[in-house]
């Protein structure tokens, strides 16, 4: 692998973060998470077309912002790097990206029902997540993010936020870490279950802007990422590290 450290922790921490993504049920088969180089903020870390499950070190790419290898490479890549990719161009606050199919998420990317947080610990996602519908530009396609400019068109929809869903497809999610956006994803993804079962019993109560940034500033803090990380890891067999 690498004699850098800060490297080497970087593809450990994004072989686990596949696995607690995996093991929380949140990214499928074909979902993936990457993190941006620890030394060059020009490139990021991407495991190869792999399920998010089996992921390995051995499985970790380095890629450029445009979604090309630094090193040659045989192996069949994600066809949506570009996702990644345009999201840490735009972002430079951010250090790790996921993408995936929760299917608790799924109904708010095809109806008009807003995705908002309804309970404290989704306040990461934000006072409401924006919605991305590719064919507003790029009329029918193959629903993937598989090329820059429909890259930069969700990254433009992401904005300043932690979260965005793609209509008819699932979210990307977007964080200063790889805890902070296995914490995002996760949260999203318990919201929905959350308002959608609230659903059957009334209209839900959501948080306010106010409670929204300062529960998400607090949650998002080193002491909460830390020990979410610390449960995250020991649930997907990773209690040594």
């Amino acid at each position: 692998m690498t004699a850098d450290p800060a490297v080497s922790h970087a593809i450990r921490d994004l072989v686990i973060a596949n696995r607690i993504l995996a093991r929380e049920n949140i990214i499928d088969d074909f979902g993936h998470v990457s993190v941006r180089h620890p030394r060059d903020p020009g490139r990021y870390f991407l495991s190869r077309s792999r399920s998010p499950e089996i992921v390995t070190a051995e499985d970790i790419v380095e890629l450029t912002l445009d979604g090309e290898p630094v090193q040659p490479e045989t192996r069949r890549l994600y066809a949506e790097r570009a996702l990644h990719g345009a999201i840490y161009t735009a972002r430079p606050d951010v250090n790790a990206v996921a993408h995936h199919h929760a299917r608790s998420v799924i109904p708010f990317t095809v109806t008009d029902l807003p995705l908002k947080p309804i309970f404290h610990m989704a306040a990461v996602i934000g006072p409401e997540v924006p919605k991305w519908d590719s064919r507003d530009e790029f009329g029918d396609t193959n629903m993937l993010v598989d090329d820059l400019d429909k890259g930069r068109s969700l990254a433009r929809a992401l904005g300043q936020g932690t979260a965005v869903i793609l209509r008819g497809h699932g979210s990307a999610c977007a964080a200063a870490s790889l805890a902070a956006v296995c914490f995002v994803s996760v949260y999203l993804s318990e919201n929905a279950k959350v308002v959608l079962e609230t659903l059957r019993h009334g209209e839900p109560s959501y948080l306010s802007p106010g409670e929204v940034a300062m529960t998400g500033k607090m949650l998002l803090g080193e002491m909460p990422m830390a020990r979410a990380w610390d449960y995250y890891k020991a649930r997907a067999g990773f209690q040594a590290l």
